[in-house]
């Protein structure tokens, strides 16, 4: 009987360890499984995100070339440049412009009054005060010194900047910033024989325009 009751406990012993050993390489197998899950899914979702970020910034440059390609096509549309031309009557102004806008002019100022003329890509909007142009052209028999000093307290108040201007050998005033409330660009203003001529653009948009525009004036005194 002893002898029985040894061989019994070793058998138990036995399987007590199988049993464990079992559940530790399940418990193992189990973890490698979570793991291999885990990285998988890792990956996967790294995997997404790069797709993602790199379709997003081919996208991207797709736009930002197509854009370039867009602005490039509307500069070249804008020459050659047409002349404009004033009155003689007003010292012949004249200055080169991009030949998609449209120019009204709202007076001649043959008949007496300003010289009022207006310019806008395609087409120009109904005169008024506070529409917004890409150019607006006024020539009138104010003094220079005159309508210089109608700017003064914006300048004062800090709403425009002064500075010199330069055409056709001559030296004028330019003024940049706030003119109204809803009107933000620059003009530059000379002294046409007994005339001042003022050539204002409406909006900051169009400075690059204004610029080139100004570069090309010519006048007779």
């Amino acid at each position: 009987m002893p002898a029985m009751s040894l061989d019994y406990k070793d058998q138990r012993g036995a399987s007590t360890g199988i049993v464990i050993t079992i559940v530790a390489l399940s418990l193992v197998a189990v973890a490698c499984a979570g793991l291999a899950l885990w990285a998988f899914v890792n990956y996967t979702d790294q995997k997404n995100n790069v797709n993602a970020i790199v379709s997003r910034e081919v996208a991207e440059a797709e736009k930002a070339q197509a854009d370039d390609l867009e602005e490039k096509f509307f500069q070249r549309e804008k020459e050659p440049n047409r002349e404009f031309a004033g009155p003689s009557d007003f010292g012949t102004l004249g200055f080169k412009y991009p030949k998609t806008w449209s120019v009204y002019v709202a007076n001649d100022g043959l008949d007496g009054g300003d010289f009022e003329a207006y310019l806008n890509p395609i087409t120009v909007p109904a005169v008024s005060k506070d529409q917004r142009y890409a150019l607006r052209v006024t020539i009138s028999d104010d003094k220079y010194e005159d309508v210089i000093q109608d700017y003064q307290s914006l300048v004062e108040d800090g709403d425009l900047k002064t500075s010199t201007a330069k055409a056709n050998g001559q030296n004028g005033t330019r003024l940049d910033g706030k003119f109204t409330n809803d009107i933000r660009g620059a003009a530059v203003i000379f002294k046409i024989r007994d005339k001042t001529a003022t050539i204002r653009t409406d909006a900051d948009t169009f400075k690059p325009d204004f610029e080139k525009l100004i570069k090309t004036i010519t006048f007779n005194q």
